[in-house]
């Protein structure tokens, strides 16, 4: 019997202060079983980040190789913006970033190894892919004190992340890097 996936169901009260965006998210998100909780968390947090109108989750989750876990369309349909999680292949990067037209990668991981992987191939426009690093230990944090159902407040100021869940906070820096 194939194990199934376990959805989350996140509340979140989000003041980004950086981009002047404050929104009530209400998000349902699918956790796969190959998933690891930090990629889920990233994956969350990459939505957040990123939010604007036209945002969305893939519709095939992990599963779905031909697109980006997070992509944001305009009213027509078009692809504006692909965001990756992890540590994407130079390959899967260098096409990514020739459908749309910003490419962002938000990574749990070490972006040494995200950088070794673009750096044996010709990735397209390497130079304007937006890379942000999350702390593992931030994202550790997070996940212990989320549950299936839990309510957030998060806040992005200055770069740093602030996520109050009940009576836990954590905190963690959002870190720019470059792929050049």
């Amino acid at each position: 019997m194939a194990l199934t996936s376990t959805v989350f169901h996140v509340t979140i009260e989000m003041s980004d202060l950086d981009r002047g965006v404050y929104e009530t998210l209400d998000l349902r998100v699918a956790r796969h079983p190959s998933e690891s909780a930090r990629y889920m968390m990233t994956r969350v947090l990459a939505y957040c980040l990123c939010f604007e109108e036209g945002i969305a989750f893939s519709k095939g989750g992990l599963s779905s190789a031909d697109e980006s876990p997070i992509t944001v369309r305009d009213l027509r349909g078009d692809l504006q913006v692909a965001i990756e999680i992890g540590t994407p292949t130079g390959d899967r990067l260098h096409k990514v970033s020739k459908s749309a037209p910003r490419t962002v990668v938000f990574t749990h991981n070490d972006v040494a190894q995200l950088q070794r992987a673009v750096d044996k191939t010709n990735v397209h426009k390497l130079d304007a892919i937006e890379v942000y690093a999350l702390d593992p230990k931030f994202l550790d944090a997070l996940d212990k004190a989320t549950e299936r159902t839990s309510v957030w407040s998060l806040v992005r100021q200055e770069s740093q992340l602030y996520v109050t869940i009940g009576d836990q906070s954590v905190s963690g820096a959002v870190v720019p890097h470059t792929l050049t």
